[in-house]
């Protein structure tokens, strides 16, 4: 339903600058920019609430938690962003980078690799070969990611260019091993050991049904490793709905109109003035932002289109206290970080070519971390000595739930706490909380699920597939990588090049677009 409150009727009367479909964080980023820029904006959002993934709340009645339901970490969100916006924001490192069990012993990368990590790794793989080269691989990508994370913020350039950029910091054959030959034929060239392959291979598989041989793995294994020169991964403080709630701060400050319960429902344009209609109510902009999937806004358009599913599952847990491991190692340090869960390489590339041939995988690769251990202001005073989990799986994509959504969900939940249940001293059941109703404190959502709630085509937590940061067409060097086949219609969110994550790079490069033109 559209508003029906009087004031925001007489909002809606005489022409906008701009009006962006979705209150999504990359809208919220947009609206900020333009705004302070002077123009008049409009954010017209059909949930009760803005945000779209990057929300917290508690998803059991009477439990005092704020919860990261869907995105959970922020890495690629520029310091640049942060600071134009006076974006009142923290940002907290986890106190390790990642653990991976393995029998009776397992891999630990601390944040600051210390004596522990190389321990681990000689445990794991018998000799120091794959640590040494460990360091020199991440030492060349941090070089490639100085390098390129500022380029997000600018006119695309050519391959050729970005490749002279990167070649001038970085050392040996990093354009090589990320841009051009396949991900997984890198780490089997670089590393012995299978699960340390696989430990580095995840990165290329968040959210992305490829196999380790597809250059698609490359594109998401890029954008994972770059974020602000660093490719460090933090943890919000307040959860994502903090963020959230920073940007649409700033953005009504700046005098962006946000409106939310307001279903668009088709978009015209003849580019030079655009109609955005939201039920019985048609709005003029001189520009329309889409915060949609580029799919969505293509059926507002009136086109015929097709969607690109998502491949993930997440579950959230409620735990009162955090299991011990087999392994001894201490569970606040396991959980802090990325607790790798069946993603050795070999494990992984199985779980995809089963999962491309219509099979639910016979291992579930999946991940977890523990958010409350880097931030406990998610939990209130109730929950003291209380913490989260969440697991994100991998290679589950939305076929997969078709016709069956509710029992493959169940049963997946089962799996991967069985899976977990193998490496700690006693089941991870028995350390759930409950909820007022005395059920356990655990929720799962299938792509399906993603796409009911939160309008993500087939669950897509990208919006569609990713792209490479540069121009790939000669028409397409210096413009922002937002542009579509009208001139006043450009993409803002997930789905720009450049897009995906909540990084604000998609509504930063669409409201510099319109400000070129505008």
């Amino acid at each position: 339903m559209f508003p029906t409150d009087q004031a925001t009727w007489e909002g809606f009367r005489g022409m906008d600058d701009v009006v962006i479909v979705g209150g999504g964080h990359n809208g919220l980023v947009a609206a900020a920019y333009l705004a302070r820029a002077g123009k008049s904006v409009r954010v017209l959002e059909k949930l009760p609430h803005v945000g779209g993934a990057a929300v917290s709340a508690s998803p059991w009645e009477g439990v005092d938690a704020r919860l990261s339901r869907f995105s959970y970490l922020v890495s690629l969100l520029p310091d640049r962003i942060v600071s134009d916006l006076g974006l009142r924001l923290a940002l907290k490192s986890r106190a390790a980078s990642s653990y991976t069990p393995n029998g009776k012993t397992g891999l630990l990368v601390e944040r600051s690799p210390g004596a522990a990590t190389v321990e681990s790794f000689e445990a794991v793989c018998g000799s120091l070969d794959d640590w040494e080269r460990w360091q020199r691989w991440y030492a060349d990508l941090e070089l490639m990611a100085q390098a390129l994370a500022p380029t997000l913020l600018e006119p695309l350039v050519s391959r050729d260019h970005l490749r002279v950029h990167v070649d001038a910091v970085a050392r040996g054959r990093v354009w090589e091993q990320v841009f051009e030959r396949p991900i997984g034929a890198t780490l089997q060239e670089l590393f012995d050991n299978n699960l340390v392959r696989g430990v580095v291979a995840t990165d290329a598989l968040i959210g992305t049904h490829a196999s380790l041989h597809s250059l698609s793995a490359n594109k998401c294994f890029l954008y994972h490793v770059i974020g602000n020169g660093t490719g460090e991964w933090k943890v919000p403080v307040g959860g994502m709905g903090g963020v959230t709630a920073e940007l649409e701060r700033v953005a009504r400050e700046a005098g962006a109109q946000i409106v939310t319960g307001a279903e668009v429902t088709s978009v015209e344009s003849d580019g030079k003035t655009a109609a955005v209609t939201c039920g019985d109510t048609t709005v003029e902009a001189r520009f329309v932002l889409s915060n949609v999937a580029p799919s969505v806004l293509g059926r507002l358009r009136g086109k015929e289109v097709q969607d690109a599913p998502g491949c993930q599952l997440k579950i959230n847990m409620l735990l009162r206290r955090l299991p011990e491991l087999k392994s001894g190692v201490d569970a606040r340090l396991a959980f802090a970080g990325t607790f790798h869960l069946d993603e050795s390489y070999d494990q992984l590339e199985t779980a995809y070519l089963e999962s491309a041939a219509g099979q639910v995988p016979s291992v579930l690769p999946g991940e977890m971390y523990c958010h409350s251990l880097t931030d406990p202001s998610i939990l209130g005073p109730s929950l003291r000595g209380h913490e989260t989990l969440t697991l994100f799986g991998l290679h589950l994509p939305a076929s997969l739930f078709q016709g069956r959504n509710e029992e493959l969900r169940d049963e997946l939940v089962r799996r991967y706490l069985d899976q977990l249940d193998a490496h700690l001293v006693e089941p991870i059941r028995d350390c759930l909380a409950t909820d007022a109703d005395g059920e356990p404190c655990i929720e799962a959502r299938t792509p399906l699920d993603l796409e009911s709630e939160l309008g993500l085509p087939g669950g897509n937590i990208f919006h569609g597939e990713l792209d490479w940061p540069f121009a790939e067409t000669e028409d397409q060097i210096g413009r922002w990588g937002v542009e579509t086949d009208v001139d006043n219609v450009l993409v803002c969110g997930a789905g720009s090049r450049r897009g995906g994550g909540v990084s604000g790079i998609g509504g930063h490069n669409a409201a510099k677009a319109v400000l070129e033109r505008i």
